[in-house]
């Protein structure tokens, strides 16, 4: 296949580039910058310029390949929700180069999104929360819609995906708590974040893709879910800081913009996805990628 990737020269992306060329496929990644250019080169990968604002540069890396993988997301949290209704629109604007044909476009979404029977793991399965209530909604909502468009869309939700550099939302809160010098979870601490290792879940994308399934939900994760305590005394032992807990009242001013996350329980399953792709992660655990973090002054 000659797949469109975009984000292609993100974190999750350069896996997922590598992962398809090591698996025979071409790829077509995006990038604005010619560092992602230079490393999509070297990569193997043939360059495609554009950007997440240029729909019409998306529309014709869409057209030009066999499937699209989209990743690319603007990670700026200060503008969150625009920033779920930008994804909106590109996904629409890349199932519109696909409509009525069966060329895949697999998407990316969260397993919060899925998180709708308390207390329990998130399953592929279950219904899901609206874009009223969780912005990152709105990928899947667009996802529902290029599908009624006749569009072969599926869904990969992302936990917290990790190496020993990055770790999806964790990675700012590493920045937090060094900025305030102590490692904080909320109450008991015994909330849970799903994870996985960078490179098996490049692998699950690569299989969502060749499995071409409308419609699918896929669960990109190895760990259904790690203990915030965990996680923060983890870290703390990394940097040498102290780990304590905070009341609930004061997760505001301890984590600022990530309070909406610091105190949630989000445990996700991938039981259906295993079965369904023969996906087995193999990689590290999040803890052990922790322990071994690379952070400057660590």
């Amino acid at each position: 296949m000659r797949v469109f990737v975009t984000g292609a020269a993100g974190f999750i992306g350069s896996a997922v580039v590598k992962e398809l060329i090591g698996a025979g496929h071409q790829v077509l990644g995006l990038t604005r910058s010619d560092k992602g250019a230079e490393e999509l080169a070297t990569a193997g990968a043939e360059v495609h310029r554009g950007s997440l604002e240029d729909l019409d540069s998306l529309r014709e890396g869409a057209a030009r390949s066999d499937g699209v993988i989209h990743l690319a997301f603007n990670h700026d949290f200060s503008r969150f929700v625009a920033n779920c209704e930008d994804d909106r629109r590109v996904i629409g604007a890349l199932g519109s180069a696909l409509a009525g044909s069966d060329r895949p476009l697999v998407i990316t979404s969260g397993t919060p999104i899925a998180n709708t029977v308390p207390g329990e793991p998130a399953e592929e399965g279950n219904r899901t929360i609206g874009s009223d209530v969780h912005p990152r909604a709105a990928s899947e909502e667009a996802a529902g819609s290029v599908a009624a468009d006749g569009v072969n869309v599926s869904v990969v939700r992302l936990p917290q995906v990790h190496d020993t550099v990055k770790q999806g939302l964790i990675t700012p809160v590493i920045e937090i708590y060094r900025e305030k010098g102590a490692c904080t979870y909320v109450g008991d601490g015994l909330n849970r974040w799903p994870a996985a290792y960078v490179l098996d879940v490049a692998r699950l994308y690569r299989l969502a893709v060749e499995k071409a399934e409308p419609n699918a939900k896929y669960h990109a994760v190895a760990e259904e879910g790690v203990p915030m305590r965990d996680i923060a005394e983890a870290i703390g032992r990394r940097l040498k800081l102290p780990v304590k807990s905070i009341a609930p009242d004061e997760a505001q001013a301890a984590f600022g913009w990530l309070a909406m996350f610091a105190g949630r329980d989000m445990p996700a399953s991938s039981a259906q996805t295993r079965q369904k792709l023969g996906w087995q992660p193999t990689g590290p655990g999040l803890l052990a990628d922790l322990e071994r973090l690379q952070v400057s002054g660590a």
